[in-house]
């Protein structure tokens, strides 16, 4: 597994310079709008350059990746923890590509904006705050420690997940750390490489509470929330790389022989596989509330990338 790479590939093209020659500047203003091109091509520049393995990606799926982030309205500043621009080495293309990873509060950022969600929150629970299930209605009971030193010092025994809607209904769920770290191990190739090994190169041996997190939410939302298309669209683009079809290509599918992360000390995306989205029996067009959000087609992204493969 090749843990280190040099800064720029040898014929690389520099990033800062593929995404501002003219004819690129212009076709990513056709396609975000020409009041916001500017402030897209500057953020995702600061981006690559805060990660030097960003620049050995290759252009295009850089490019791809942040279009994925800003049509979804996610910030690409790492800082906001909305979405990631993660790479990974594609030994089977013989190439390092940049995946699109949403982080926890993009989920919920774009769940507050639909216009659906009165409230929606994650948090771990600590020891001594689950005080079991009510009898009658079998929900979790929680009292949380109001001392947050004293909160922060007890030892995490699980996560619990909640929202209520506009319209009153509530639903909440919980998982103890236990059940999470069997889904971890289950649904990413790569944390049970790093159990085995003893590296910490994905993103569930970096920060494991911020994945637990992310779960609890895909979980939530999925299930018995209400999945608007903006939603439903980062649910299938999450973790992946987008294909010059305009498909989505998971970095779990061949995990050990294709896909690798890059450098130990970046992190990585968890894997696992392609998921499949379970929607709310309340669909978008009997919503008042959600706002219609227009998914890009594939052929449209197969334009995008034929575009930017002629300015490579």
């Amino acid at each position: 597994m090749a843990n280190t790479l040099q800064a720029q590939q040898p014929g690389k093209e520099k990033f800062s310079l593929f995404i501002t020659t003219e004819g690129m500047k212009k076709r990513i203003n056709d396609i975000v709008g020409s009041d916001k091109g500017q402030d897209f091509i500057t953020s995702i520049i600061s981006a690559v350059n805060a990660n030097p393995q960003l620049a050995t990606c290759n252009n295009t799926t850089i490019v791809s990746a942040a279009l994925v982030g800003q049509s979804l309205g996610l910030s690409p500043s790492p800082f906001m923890g909305q979405f990631y621009l993660v790479p990974f080495n594609d030994s089977k293309n013989n190439r390092i590509v940049a995946t699109f990873q949403i982080g926890y509060k993009g989920y919920i950022a774009m769940a507050m904006k639909s216009g659906v969600y009165k409230d929606l929150d994650v948090m771990e629970i600590r020891e001594g705050e689950l005080l079991g299930r009510d009898k009658e209605t079998g929900k979790y009971l929680f009292s949380f420690i109001e001392n947050e030193d004293e909160r922060a010092k007890a030892k995490v025994i699980g996560y619990m997940a909640y929202f209520e809607l506009l319209n009153g209904f509530r639903k909440s769920i919980y998982w103890s750390k236990e059940k999470m770290e069997k889904h971890a191990e289950e649904y990413s190739q790569g944390y049970r490489s790093d159990k085995k090994k003893g590296t910490a190169y994905t993103f569930w041996s970096k920060d494991f509470n911020a994945m637990a997190f992310k779960t609890m939410l895909r979980q939530l939302i999925s299930k018995w929330g209400i999945m608007s298309t903006t939603l439903e669209k980062a649910y299938v683009n999450d973790m992946s790389v987008v294909k010059e079809d305009g498909t989505n290509e998971y970095v779990d599918n061949d995990f050990e022989e294709d896909f690798e992360p890059v450098n130990p000390n970046v992190e990585q995306p968890e894997v696992k596989p392609t998921p499949k989205v379970e929607k709310s029996p309340l669909k978008d067009e009997d919503n008042p509330y959600v706002k219609k959000v227009e998914p890009s087609k594939p052929e449209e992204v197969a334009d995008l990338f034929s575009s930017l493969l002629d300015n490579e």
